[in-house]
């Protein structure tokens, strides 16, 4: 806050004209701030040591300030990390974009953040973020089945299930099915337990609309599906995103086929 500066009422300050015209210009400064299956895993759905997920990035700093008209306005916020061509790809009509960042080419640890926009806003809310594992030999953009990467680019979210019965609130389509149990172990050796509880499809050659069952592969069997978002088995995934299973529940409740979520996945810095 400006501290206030008095002056005796009874003291006459006698000014040049220099000091006359300097005095009448008023001069503002602004300044702001400025401101990533086999079910269980993508492909085969199955599971190298888990490695414990590091801290979580910090959420993004405060948007500049820009002015219009004279007043200071907080600038819409971009969501951080991805590049031109990677934003061009998120739909114009998507509202709820959920990033996988992934802490490198070949890692498979990542961090997850859920960005939110009000209609006909271009300001992105960030949530919280959540730890995650993807593929075991970190990401690709050509993914082939069995390489034990996860595809990485811009993916749409349209389709629910698993062995439980979807949390209340759920929206988008759900399959409660017995069939989504996983097999065997993970990567690591890890048990699968619990792993396809709850599952999101990743909509990466499949046929949006049906079940995450399906088998259907429209680019080929070659180019690998059941890339999914479930339940974390404390360890990497085949191709896979998989998160804790309140995380999962948060998703199931929050994701609205309204608002035409898509998650944007890949390696930071990609």
């Amino acid at each position: 806050m400006a501290a206030r500066h008095a002056q005796s009422s009874g003291t006459r300050i006698r000014m040049t004209r220099r000091g006359k015209a300097v005095s009448g210009l008023a001069l503002t400064t602004l300044v702001g701030t400025a401101l990533w299956a086999w079910p269980a895993s993508g492909d085969d759905h199955g599971g190298h040591r888990a490695e414990q997920a590091r801290p979580a990035p910090s959420a993004p700093d405060a948007p500049a300030l820009h002015v219009t008209g004279g007043t200071a306005a907080p600038a819409p916020r971009a969501i951080p990390g991805l590049s031109d061509a990677t934003r061009k790809q998120i739909p114009a009509d998507s509202r709820q974009v959920l990033v996988v960042t992934g802490q490198g080419p070949d890692a498979h640890d990542s961090a997850v953040v859920l960005y939110t926009r009000a209609e006909g806003s271009d300001d992105w809310r960030p949530g919280v973020h959540w730890a995650a594992h993807n593929a075991s030999r970190g990401w690709t953009k050509d993914h082939h089945y069995g390489d034990l990467r996860s595809p990485q680019g811009v993916f749409t979210l349209s389709d629910a299930g698993g062995k439980l019965a979807p949390p209340e609130g759920t929206k988008l389509p759900y399959d409660r099915n017995d069939s989504f149990v996983a097999h065997g172990t993970g990567v690591e050796g890890e048990p699968l337990g619990g792993a396809f509880d709850y599952v999101i499809a990743i909509d990466y050659n499949r046929v949006k609309g049906s079940s995450p069952l399906d088998q259907r592969r429209p680019q080929g069997a070659d180019k690998g599906g059941g890339v999914w978002l479930h339940v974390d088995h404390n360890g990497p995934t085949q191709g896979c995103v998989s998160l804790k299973p309140e995380v999962m529940r948060e998703l199931l409740r929050t994701l609205d086929p309204a608002q035409h979520p898509v998650v944007v996945m890949g390696p930071a810095g990609h």
